[in-house]
C-alpha cells in the first residue's frame, strides 16, 4: 500500500511511532483551532490527521503478528499528546482575559498596564479579608508573559487568573477578525 512494503519489517514500528506523533500533534492543534473558531484551518488539519491515521492503521493490519507495532502505536499516541501541547503552547494564538485581584493599592499596576498598551478596567470588590480591586484586561495570548511580569513587579501579592476568549467585540491593535466579518455577512443574508 502506497509503497510502504518497501519499509523493512523491523522499521515499521518506528514508522508507526513517528507517524502517530505527527498524527496526534495535528489532532491537538486541530482541537485548538476548533475551540477558537478557526473552521477552515481545523478542516484542513482534520483531513491530514485522518489520512495519516488510516495509513498507520493499514500498516498495523498488514503486520498483525508484530506486537511492537501495538507498542509503537500507543507510545506514539502518548508522545503525540505531549508534542502537540508543546506546539500549541508555542503558537500562542488567540485572545485571553486576565483577572487580577489585589488587596493592596493597585494604582501603580493599573497605570503601568495602560502605559504598556493594555486596555484595562478596574472595579471595587469585597474579598475574604476586606476590600479588593479587580482589574480586567483582554489581550493577545502572546502578551501573557509581559502581563505576568508586570503583575509580579507592581502587585506581587495579587491573585490572577487567565482564561481563553473565543470572541471579543474589540480586538487588540484594532484588527478585525475575518470570521467576525463572515458571521456579519451571513446575518445580513439571512435578514437577522
Amino acid at each position: 500500500m502506497l509503497g510502504f512494503e518497501l519499509i523493512p519489517a523491523v522499521l515499521v514500528p518506528v514508522f508507526i511511532f513517528v507517524a502517530r506523533i505527527v498524527d496526534v500533534s495535528i489532532g491537538t492543534i486541530r482541537i485548538m483551532f476548533v475551540a477558537k473558531g478557526f473552521r477552515g484551518k481545523a478542516t484542513i488539519l482534520g483531513f491530514f490527521e485522518v489520512l495519516l491515521w488510516i495509513i498507520i492503521v493499514a500498516q498495523i493490519f498488514q503486520n498483525l503478528d508484530n506486537w511492537m507495532n501495538y507498542i509503537a502505536f500507543a507510545g506514539g499516541f502518548a508522545a503525540g499528546n505531549y508534542v502537540g501541547m508543546l506546539i500549541e503552547e508555542r503558537m500562542k494564538m488567540g485572545t485571553q482575559i486576565f483577572r487580577i485581584i489585589t488587596n493592596k493599592d493597585s494604582l501603580a499596576l493599573f497605570e503601568k498596564l495602560k502605559e504598556s498598551g493594555f486596555r484595562v478596567t478596574a472595579i471595587d470588590g469585597e474579598g475574604a479579608f476586606g476590600p479588593v480591586k479587580v482589574i480586567f484586561t483582554i489581550a493577545k495570548r502572546k502578551r501573557w508573559q509581559e502581563l505576568a511580569e508586570l503583575i509580579s513587579t507592581y502587585a506581587p501579592e495579587s491573585f490572577y487568573s487567565v482564561e481563553d476568549v473565543r470572541f471579543t467585540s474589540l480586538l487588540e491593535d484594532n484588527l478585525v477578525d475575518k470570521q467576525d466579518i463572515i458571521t456579519r455577512m451571513l446575518k445580513l443574508k439571512k435578514g437577522i
